[in-house]
C-alpha cells in the first residue's frame, strides 16, 4: 500500500539563491524506511506536494485514479507494494522551493514575501537537498535519484552537481535542459495568470480566482496527447459528463484548492531556467552530458508534448552510461505521473529492473 509519513522541515539559515538570498530557507522533506538501506531521493514535480496525514483522502483519490491535478503527491511510487519499497530502500522525498511547503512566496515573511520572493533555480534546490541529506540525515552516498517532470530535471542536476555522491538517476518525462518550445508553452499559462484582473501584480489580498482558473485551462491541453483527447479520456470512464466538467474540477479546482498564484509563477520560472550545462562546462551542453558518471534510465513518453522523446533521443547521443526506454502511451506527459494502471505498472517495472541491476 501507499505510505504516509510526517513532513519534516530543515532550516538552512541564511541561504544564497540565484536571485539573492533567503534569510531562513526551509526545505520540506519526508523519509521512509531504514537509513541503513540504499538511499533513493524522490523530489517533487510541478504541481507536486508531499503527502501527509492531512492528505489521506487525496491518496484514496489517487488509488481511484481521481487525481486533483493541482495536488500531485509522491505516494504512487512509495510503499510496500510499490517500486520504492521502504523495506528495501531509504526513500527521501523533497519539496521544491516555491511549492508551498518548502520556502515559497506564500510562506516567506517580508521582505521576501509574495512577488518579492527571489528567483530560485534547480541548482539552488539540489544544493539544499544535498545539505539535508548530509547535514541532517547523515547520508554518505545516494543510490538513485528518481523524478517525474520537474523531478526528472532535478535528477539530471544531481548527476551533474554531485557526480561522486550519486550512483544512478531516473528522469521520467523530463529533460536535462528546458527546450525553447517547452519554455514557450509555459509562457501561455504564465500570461493568463499574471494578466488577469485579480492578480494585481502579485499583490492580491484574496485568491485570484480569474487568474488561477485561466492558468489551469491554458495548461490543461498540454498535459495529455491529442489522441487522448480524441478518445475522450477526459470523461474518466463516466466521472465527467463533458470536457468542461473535467476542466472545471480537475484543472481549475485542483490549482484553486492547493496552490498560491505567486507560488505557481515562481516555480514555473525555475522550470523555464532549467539547463544543466549552466552549472558546468560554460553552457556546452554536449560536454556536460558526456561527463555524467552515474548510470541513467531515461524514460520519456512517446506522446509528451513538452518534454518530448526527441529531446531524450538527442541527449542519448552524448550520455555515456544511460539506457533509453520510451513509454508507449497516449496519456502524454501524464503517463509518468501514475495516473493510469497500465502505464504505472509499465514504468514501475522498468524502474524496478534498473534498480535491481548489479
Amino acid at each position: 500500500m501507499s505510505q504516509v509519513a510526517e513532513i519534516q522541515y530543515y532550516h538552512h539559515g541564511r541561504f544564497r539563491v540565484a536571485g539573492g538570498v533567503l534569510p531562513d530557507a526551509i526545505t520540506a522533506y519526508q523519509t521512509f524506511g531504514d537509513p541503513k538501506n540504499p538511499v533513493i531521493v524522490f523530489p517533487t514535480c510541478y504541481g507536486g506536494k508531499l503527502d501527509s496525514e492531512s492528505s489521506e483522502l487525496l491518496l484514496i483519490r489517487w488509488l481511484e485514479l481521481e487525481l486533483a491535478n493541482g495536488l500531485l503527491g509522491q505516494s504512487y511510487m512509495v510503499g510496500e507494494d510499490k517500486v520504492l519499497d521502504p523495506r528495501k530502500y531509504y526513500v527521501v522525498t523533497f519539496a521544491l522551493f516555491s511549492n508551498g511547503e518548502s520556502s515559497s512566496p506564500s510562506n516567506t515573511p517580508a521582505p521576501y514575501n509574495g512577488p518579492y520572493f527571489p528567483t530560485i533555480t534547480y541548482e539552488d534546490n539540489v544544493r539544499a537537498q544535498h545539505a539535508v541529506l548530509t547535514q541532517k540525515l547523515g547520508v554518505k552516498k545516494v543510490f538513485c535519484v528518481i523524478g517525474f517532470s520537474m523531478g526528472a530535471q532535478q535528477a539530471y542536476y544531481w548527476s551533474v552537481m554531485y557526480p561522486d555522491f550519486l550512483e544512478r538517476y531516473i528522469p521520467i518525462c523530463g529533460s536535462a535542459r528546458t527546450s525553447p518550445h517547452n519554455e514557450c508553452f509555459l509562457e501561455g499559462p504564465k500570461a493568463a495568470l499574471s494578466a488577469s484582473k485579480d492578480f494585481q501584480d502579485g499583490h492580491y489580498k484574496s485568491v485570484p480566482q480569474h487568474g488561477i482558473r485561466a492558468f489551469g485551462r491554458v495548461y490543461s491541453a498540454w498535459a495529455y496527447s491529442q489522441a487522448w483527447f480524441a478518445k475522450k479520456g477526459y470523461l474518466f470512464n463516466g466521472k465527467y459528463t463533458s470536457l468542461n466538467d473535467f476542466l472545471r474540477e480537475e484543472w481549475e479546482g485542483g490549482f484553486l484548492e492547493g496552490w498560491d498564484a505567486n507560488d505557481l509563477l515562481a516555480l514555473l520560472k525555475t522550470w523555464q531556467m532549467g539547463d544543466v550545462s549552466l552549472i558546468r562546462d560554460g553552457g556546452y551542453f554536449t560536454d556536460c552530458l558526456g561527463a555524467i558518471k552515474a548510470r541513467g534510465l531515461i524514460m520519456p513518453c512517446k506522446t509528451d508534448l513538452y518534454f518530448t522523446p526527441e529531446d531524450s533521443q538527442n541527449e542519448m547521443q552524448f550520455l555515456r552510461n544511460a539506457k533509453l526506454v520510451i513509454i508507449d502511451s497516449e496519456w502524454g506527459h501524464m503517463a509518468g505521473a501514475g495516473l493510469n494502471a497500465h502505464d504505472d505498472e509499465s514504468v514501475q517495472a522498468e524502474v524496478k529492473k534498473f534498480l535491481e541491476e548489479p
